[in-house]
C-alpha cells in the first residue's frame, strides 16, 4: 500500500511540474500525430548462439506530422548495441539521424539535419502496480547549418519513467501507460539551444500485447518546448502517440 501511494504522489508530481510553469500568454499551441517502431532483441535469435544471449540490437524509426498534423516535421531513425548487465538492466550505445523541419524547427532556419551519438541504460522490473521501466539517456547533437553562438555540439540528458499497469478487468493483454519523460541541455549551442531545462514530455495510453513478441500503444502525449532565450515563443504540441513496440528476447 505505501508503495503504491508513492508511485501515485509521483506521477501527480510530475503532471504538476510539466504544466505547473506554462503561461499561456508566451505559448504555441499545435496538435500533431507520432509514430514509433521500435525493434529490439537478442543476438541470440539471429545466430542462434545462446553465448550472445547477453548482446542487444536496437531499430527504431520515428515519423512525426506537426501544424495540425498536416506536414511531415521531423523524423528518428535510430540503430544502437546493447549489453544486457543483468537481467534487470542493460545498457546501449547508438546513433540517430533527425531530419527536422517546421514547427520543430524555425521558419527562419527551414529544414535541416541534426546527428546524434547516444548512450542509455535502461533498468526495468515488476512492481505490485507493474511494470516499472527507468531510462537514463545521454545525447551528444550535432546540426548540418552552423549558425552564430556558443558551440556547434549539443549535450543533452534525458531521464524517462514508465509504468505500465495490467488491466484484466478489461482484457488480459491490456495495460494503462503512464510515463513521463524530462529533457536537460547541458550546454548553449548555435542552435539557439540553450543550458537548463529543455522540454518535457507526458504520455498516458493504452497497450495491447498483441503477442509474445510484439506491444502496441496508444495515447496522448502532452509535450512542453521550453525556450528562455529564443526570440520564439515556448511551444506546447498535443499529440497523439501510436507506437508499435517488438521484442525479442
Amino acid at each position: 500500500m505505501l508503495l503504491k501511494r508513492n508511485f501515485s504522489a509521483m506521477i501527480i508530481a510530475l503532471s504538476i511540474i510539466m504544466l505547473g510553469p506554462v503561461s499561456a500568454e508566451s505559448l504555441v499551441e499545435d496538435f500533431q500525430t507520432w509514430g514509433n517502431v521500435t525493434v529490439q532483441g537478442s543476438f541470440a535469435k539471429i545466430t542462434n548462439n545462446p553465448d550472445h544471449s547477453k548482446f542487444r540490437f536496437w531499430l527504431e524509426g520515428q515519423g512525426r506530422f506537426g501544424d495540425n498534423s498536416s506536414r511531415f516535421s521531423n523524423a528518428i531513425v535510430r540503430p544502437g548495441l546493447g549489453y544486457a548487465v543483468t537481467d534487470k538492466m542493460t545498457v546501449w550505445l547508438g546513433y540517430a539521424w533527425v531530419p527536422t523541419s517546421e514547427p520543430f524547427a524555425s521558419a527562419r532556419v527551414g529544414q535541416y539535419d541534426e546527428h546524434r551519438i547516444w548512450q542509455q541504460a535502461i533498468w526495468a522490473d515488476n512492481t505490485p502496480l507493474g511494470r516499472l521501466t527507468l531510462r537514463s539517456r545521454f545525447e551528444q547533437r550535432f546540426f548540418d547549418a552552423a549558425m552564430t553562438g556558443h558551440n556547434d555540439v549539443g549535450h543533452r540528458f534525458r531521464q524517462l519513467i514508465k509504468l505500465a499497469v495490467p488491466m484484466p478487468f478489461i482484457h488480459p493483454n491490456i495495460s494503462y501507460i503512464v510515463q513521463d519523460e524530462i529533457f536537460v541541455n547541458f550546454t548553449d549551442t548555435n542552435r539557439g539551444i540553450s543550458n537548463g531545462y529543455d522540454q518535457n514530455r507526458f504520455f498516458t495510453g493504452l497497450a495491447y500485447k498483441i503477442n509474445q513478441y510484439a506491444t502496441t500503444e496508444i495515447g496522448y502525449m502532452n509535450l512542453h518546448f521550453n525556450r528562455p532565450h529564443s526570440p520564439r515563443p515556448d511551444q506546447m504540441f498535443h499529440i497523439l502517440g501510436v507506437n508499435l513496440l517488438i521484442n525479442y528476447q
